[in-house]
């Protein structure tokens, strides 16, 4: 048990005052918050999406540009490069669809909006998608009008704290009895660690921030003891942090389930067909060995029936929903097979596949066939 959790008064003024008008609140696990009502599902049905008028993928093809809502705090998934561009592995995700729809992968408008922010934007009709390391709850799905696509990623919630406090990547969760913990505002996060602690009777202190960029900041400064999110999301930033050498993610087996993948406003199937078939093209180019590199050449002299149809062949299905024949032609093309994505984003990080493998290979992606 860990000694050190005491927290000076002055030190937290600081910090809040640091923090100027970002939203934050803190609980007790004695009362769980909800982490999964932000906003209320939209009244009625219809392939609207929150568009005035019609169909969503009418509308997106009417307009010539996806509306994207993605995450600008978090390298590898979502975040920008020295030039202000969007980069990362969700970031990808619309890329491949902009590519299926337009033939162009850079007809993207991106919105970067924070976890608290992104059902709103979605029911709103600010995007049209949501690939921001979402993860697909039930309340998601049903109270808050979102439909979802296949799971891009498997992931599960961890804790991060300082070596030089005694944590280590063997530690047990129950070594946070009395710490001050901060998460994200409007995350599955918060639940699963109030759940989770009150399961095994300990006393923690909850502090939720609007951005990640403050939770780690905060982190940094003393403020929070340990933060909690899903494990990719801390390898990410103790990759990418200075500080990171001193951090420490644990306990090894994650406390919860986090399937995350894009998100839309529900009733539209149409859309959500161009989505799960993008998703599932991508990753069965990889299972084929279809690449971005030899895409032209399997064009000219496919090894299969399948791999024929989903570059647009004899057979092919994509026109019929809506989209260009050489629609995933384009998506392997432009942006490249789930592998290739993975390798150029997470890979770098020190993220393993493990889960995210093929079925073939031990993982959990199962794409469907295209036939």
């Amino acid at each position: 048990m860990k000694k050190r959790f005491m927290i000076t008064l002055s030190v937290l003024a600081l910090v809040l005052a640091a923090c100027g008008t970002e939203a934050e609140e803190t609980t007790t696990t004695t009362a769980a918050p909800d982490a999964t009502t932000e906003t209320t599902a939209p009244e009625g049905g219809g392939d609207t999406g929150g568009q005035t008028g019609g169909d969503l993928l009418d509308t997106v093809l009417a307009r010539g540009e996806l509306n994207c809502g993605a995450n600008e705090t978090l390298p590898g998934f979502g975040s920008k490069d020295e030039a202000g561009n969007f980069v990362g592995f969700d970031v990808d995700l619309c890329r491949a669809l902009a590519a299926a729809l337009f033939g162009d992968a850079d007809a993207v408008r991106y919105e970067a909006l924070t976890a608290a922010a992104r059902f709103e934007a979605v029911n709103s009709g600010l995007v049209d998608i949501l690939s921001r390391n979402t993860t697909w709850t039930q309340s998601r799905d049903t109270e808050l009008g979102l439909d979802f696509g296949p799971t891009t990623y498997y992931d599960g919630q961890q804790m991060m704290g300082r070596s030089s406090d005694g944590f280590s990547s063997g530690s047990a969760l129950s070594e946070i009895d009395g710490a001050v913990v901060c998460t994200n505002a409007g995350t599955t996060t918060e639940l699963n660690i109030s759940e989770a602690a009150n399961a095994l009777g300990l006393s923690i202190t909850l502090n939720t921030f609007e951005d990640f960029n403050i939770v780690t900041e905060n982190f940094k400064s003393g403020a929070c003891d340990v933060v909690t999110t899903d494990g990719s999301s801390l390898v990410s930033r103790k990759a990418t942090d200075p500080d990171g050498g001193d951090w420490v993610i644990f306990p090894s087996v994650p406390i919860s389930k986090e399937p995350l993948g894009p998100a839309w406003a529900q009733n539209n199937s149409r859309f959500g067909d161009v989505v799960t078939w993008t998703v599932f093209a991508m990753q069965i180019a990889e299972e084929q060995g279809v690449t971005s590199a030899n895409v032209d050449d399997m064009l000219a002299n496919p090894p299969n029936g399948e791999v024929a149809r989903m570059l647009g062949g004899e057979g092919e299905v994509q026109s019929a929903m809506g989209i260009p024949a050489d629609a995933f032609y384009q998506v392997i093309l432009q942006v490249g097979n789930y592998a290739e994505v993975f390798d150029r984003h997470l890979t770098p990080l020190g993220l393993e596949r493990g889960l995210n493998a093929l079925f073939a290979d031990g993982g959990l992606l199962y794409p469907m066939p295209i036939r």
